[in-house]
C-alpha cells in the first residue's frame, strides 16, 4: 500500500500530522494536574484506565503560550509498551491519505529544536503539514535532549 492514513492536527497556526497506527486514543478536554518543579513541556499528569498517564503540551515545546479553551490529548503508547504518554494539541482536524512517498525531508535551515520535534513534511493544497513521531516526543528523550527547557528546581538553583 502505498498510501499512509495521517492524523491532522493543529496547534497555534501551525498544521500538523500523525501517523494514525501510532495513537492509541484521542481524549476530549481534560486539564492535567500540574507537577511541581516539571519542565514547562510536562503539562501535567491524569488518571488514564487505572495508570498516571504524563501528558506534554505540545505548544510549550514550541515555544508558544500556553492556551486558554479546549484542546485535545492524543495517547500514545511508548515502544513496548514501556511509555505511555499523552500529548496536548489544541484540536484534531480529522484523517486523511497520503501517498507514503510524498514526505519531504525537513530542510536543513531549521534550528535545533525542530529538528529535534518534526519528522519531514507534506505538501498540502493548503500549506504545509509538518509529520511528528511519537518516539520524538516522549517525555524521556525530551529530558535527555536537553533543548525544552529546565525544570523549575533547576530554575530556582542558577537564582540562588
Amino acid at each position: 500500500m502505498n498510501t499512509v492514513s495521517i492524523c491532522s492536527l493543529r496547534v497555534g497556526d501551525g498544521l500538523f500530522g500523525i501517523d494514525t497506527r501510532q495513537i492509541r486514543e484521542v481524549l476530549g478536554t481534560i486539564r492535567p494536574q500540574r507537577v511541581p518543579l516539571a519542565p514547562e513541556y510536562i503539562a501535567g499528569v491524569m488518571p488514564y484506565r487505572g495508570e498516571v498517564l504524563t501528558t506534554v503540551c505540545f505548544r510549550a515545546l514550541l515555544g508558544l503560550k500556553s492556551r486558554i479553551g479546549s484542546n485535545c490529548i492524543l495517547v500514545f503508547d511508548g515502544e513496548q509498551n514501556e511509555e505511555r504518554f499523552g500529548l496536548i494539541v489544541d484540536g484534531v482536524s480529522g484523517v486523511i491519505a497520503l501517498q507514503r512517498d510524498s514526505l519531504e525531508a525537513n530542510p536543513s535551515g531549521l534550528d535545533a529544536r525542530s529538528m529535534e520535534l518534526f519528522d519531514g513534511a507534506y505538501k498540502l493544497l493548503s500549506g504545509l503539514m509538518v509529520r511528528l513521531d511519537p518516539s520524538r516526543l516522549r517525555p524521556s528523550r525530551l529530558a535527555e535532549s536537553r533543548l525544552f527547557g529546565r525544570s523549575m528546581q533547576e530554575k530556582q538553583g542558577e537564582q540562588r
